[in-house]
């Protein structure tokens, strides 16, 4: 089960959370005179923050693709539907 679909728990931070901590650390790191073993747990942090983030958008992804193509692909007949137009004819569709 991809990060998307999988559900949270409760103590999970959700992707808007983890993305605005990642800007923090960002900030900070930029913007901050902090000590290097500081600035080392930050840039540690926001790379775990960034991985998340990413398996998160990479499973939104995966499910925007999937709901896609059910949609280009219409609805399909359930087997042996009397009124479902045969299998070689529905392929001759555009």
């Amino acid at each position: 089960m991809s990060p998307a679909s999988q559900p949270r728990a409760e103590s999970e931070p959700s992707f808007d959370a983890r993305l605005a901590r990642l800007e923090a650390i960002v900030a900070e790191l930029e913007n901050e005179k902090i000590p290097l073993e500081t600035a080392i747990e930050r840039y540690q942090e926001g790379v775990s923050h960034l991985k998340s983030c990413r398996a998160i958008l990479d499973g939104y992804q995966k499910r925007v693709e999937q709901l896609s193509a059910d949609a280009e692909g219409g609805t399909t007949p359930y087997a042996g539907d009397p009124d479902a137009e045969p299998e070689a004819e529905r392929k001759k569709l555009p």
